[in-house]
């Protein structure tokens, strides 16, 4: 069975999505990274990065959300485009602008405002401005389409979804009525049964709820470790 290191932050929560919408059957490995457990040598052997989340699917290891999905999409043949080089062209193109653009400056965003020690007007002002920066060009990309690449649902869609459900946190409350797009995709996944049922995922472990120093010095090590 495969299985499915996680926590509930957003990257995990997209392939939590697919593991639901493809009715796949999955063992949950809670990952606990205000504890450390990310940096436990049998986690890292899964996932070199010490991040969350990876899986095991027989003898193929997988790191990276969007890596998983596409390993997974490829897998079993679901939630893909057809398969054109127009089709995989524009797959590839949103799957990497979720990874590299939409994921990690959402993150550096709350990062520098909820977690920083220091309040740093220019690294506020700099991943503010690139988060909208991104979401606007995604809420662009949605303007008269159901889902991201067009009539079909995809992993782009779950990519995405991953991080514009936390679009209120990362942006502040006005972002729903900013990016009207991204918040009626996020709505009509929400929607979905799998989308449910994936949120349900956090219930399944008590996972460590305050952020004190423990946390600080396990999640941001290069600038809280001793």
């Amino acid at each position: 069975m495969l299985k499915f290191f996680y926590s509930t932050a957003p990257n995990p929560m997209k392939v939590a999505l697919f593991l639901e919408e493809a009715s796949l059957e999955y063992e949950a490995v809670p990952v606990d990274t205000r504890k450390g457990e990310q940096h436990d040598p049998k986690y890292r052997a899964v996932n070199p990065n010490g991040k969350v989340p990876a899986i095991i699917d027989g003898d193929a290891t997988v790191f990276d959300s969007n890596a998983i999905l596409l390993y997974l999409g490829e897998k079993t043949g679901k939630f893909m485009p057809e398969n054109t080089p127009k089709a995989r062209g524009e797959l590839l193109s949103w799957m990497m602008f979720v990874a590299s653009g939409i994921g990690p400056y959402s993150g550096q965003n709350v990062h520098f405002k909820a977690h920083a020690p220091e309040k740093i007007e220019y690294a506020m002002k700099r991943y503010d401005f690139e988060a909208n920066r991104h979401f606007g060009l995604l809420d662009a990309q949605l303007e008269g389409k159901q889902w991201i690449l067009g009539d079909t649902y995809t992993i782009v869609d779950m990519a995405a979804w991953g991080w514009a459900r936390m679009a209120p946190f990362v942006l502040g409350e006005e972002a729903a009525a900013k990016y009207k797009n991204v918040a009626r995709l996020v709505e009509t996944i929400n929607a979905r049964p799998a989308a449910q049922r994936a949120i349900a995922i956090k219930d399944r472990h008590a996972f460590k709820a305050e952020m004190d120093a423990e946390s600080f010095k396990s999640m941001f090590p290069g600038t809280h470790a001793a």
